[in-house]
């Protein structure tokens, strides 16, 4: 009877987070995945309270530092914590329309306030209600031993972890991370696959990705562009994965014994089937399992969003009104030069905005010829890492990785992308 009942849990939950995260539906015309249905109905119905909504879950997260006692941990604990405050305040002058006039323009505060931290607000606690499903029933043993074979030699991590990438593309960078760090505590990551899974695979959605394109003007070529991103994505990860910082990683756990995926040879679906099994059977009741995903959702989302409005305007801001990034454009300028990409001292401008934020790449090359923002389009996606959103979130997690770090795998992907993807351009174009 035992199997049985876990079967059923197995099929059943799984199925349900498969298709909440995984599976297009299309409702009065837009085609994307449920969750992302249920966010957009939420902002369509109540658009006048979100914003205060996300100022009260950023007053709580400006707060959780101090009243959880770990604001003074360490040196980034301290400026982040600091930066979190800041952010506050910044969101009460955005909620409430005081403050300087270039705080309003269109691409500063309502970007940041509107395009990142509204809908991170909503996605991260309600995907981590459906995240019980996905996780919490087998689904990931399952498909763990299926695909080890692959991911362990390529990217140095378990068969598990190819949830997390699909989970990154088809649904967002931050039901990504929830899922790397919900795993990574369950001790079923060691630190160096955690660092792994959350600098290589938890990119931005493809809802996001269709932004870009729209914006410079490549949906026509909607299908190269979103394959051509998503291999050469999963390349460059290959690559990081061999050099530092990622290489010399720790290969110990968060808990103290942790849970390697068992490696089977012979009969892999049979072995499959008796993970799967084995995950659905241990696994929590329903409500437990969403409780606690909730509960770990909000409190990353109270992390996540202070952190964006404070260090993602500050990225704005520098991107905007100082000549930082065309400084730092010179150290790409020479490979654009190598690759004889159009336009080269505008394009290494706009691979060095995109660590402060993901969509300003696309705003720097918007006019450009065609083969230069086909480039950009795939590194802006490929990078991952940016300091409005996807850095924060990662350093919202239990994940240990610094700051100076992230810098360096960000200066990795995004030249190997940029190396690797203009002669595909040139080729397609």
């Amino acid at each position: 009877m035992n199997g049985k009942v876990s079967a059923y849990k197995f099929f059943i939950f799984s199925f349900l987070g498969i298709f909440a995260f995984f599976i297009p539906i299309t409702i009065e015309g837009n085609s994307t995945i449920i969750l992302d249905h249920i966010v957009n109905a939420i902002k369509a119905g109540m658009p006048s309270l979100l914003p205060f909504y996300a100022l009260l879950v950023i007053l709580l997260g400006s707060l959780y530092p101090f009243v959880s006692r770990t604001w003074n941990k360490d040196g980034v604990s301290i400026a982040f914590s600091f930066l979190k405050i800041i952010g506050f305040f910044v969101a009460v002058m955005l909620v409430f329309h005081i403050g300087p006039a270039w705080l309003f323009e269109k691409d500063m505060g309502p970007f940041l306030l509107d395009k990142l931290v509204i809908p991170v607000g909503l996605l991260v606690p309600i995907g981590s209600v459906f995240l019980a499903l996905l996780t919490g029933y087998g689904l990931l043993e399952f498909i763990g031993v299926l695909v080890r074979p692959i991911m362990r030699p390529i990217w140095k991590t378990p068969g598990r972890s190819a949830v997390d990438a699909v989970a990154s593309f088809v649904g967002s960078y931050s039901i990504g991370l929830l899922i790397t760090n919900r795993v990574f505590k369950e001790g079923k990551y060691t630190i160096k696959e955690a660092c792994i899974i959350a600098t290589g695979f938890s990119t931005v959605s493809t809802p996001f990705m269709i932004v870009v394109a729209k914006t410079l003007d490549i949906m026509p070529y909607w299908n190269q562009y979103f394959w051509t991103t998503l291999v050469i994505t999963f390349i460059v990860t290959a690559i990081t994965v061999r050099i530092r910082p990622l290489s010399r990683k720790s290969d110990t756990y968060y808990t103290e014994k942790g849970e390697p995926e068992p490696e089977y040879k012979d009969e892999l679906l049979k072995s499959a089937w008796n993970e799967g099994m084995k995950g659905a059977h241990g696994a929590p009741s329903l409500l437990v399992n969403i409780t606690q995903n909730f509960k770990d959702g909000f409190v990353m989302t109270m992390g996540i969003l202070p952190s964006i409005m404070s260090i993602g305007l500050l990225g704005l801001v520098l991107a905007k009104y100082t000549p930082l990034f065309d400084i730092i454009g010179y150290a790409f300028y020479p490979f654009a030069l190598l690759v004889q990409i159009p336009e080269p001292m505008l394009a290494s401008k706009a691979l060095s905005v995109g660590i402060a934020e993901m969509f300003l790449p696309a705003l720097v090359v918007a006019s450009a010829p065609l083969v230069t923002k086909f480039v950009i389009a795939v590194v802006s996606v490929s990078s991952v890492l940016f300091f409005s959103a996807s850095i924060p979130c990662i350093l919202s997690t239990e994940i240990p990785i610094s700051i100076p770090q992230l810098i360096i795998v960000w200066f990795q992907r995004t030249l190997l992308t940029f190396l690797l993807v203009t002669p595909i351009a040139f080729l397609l174009f």
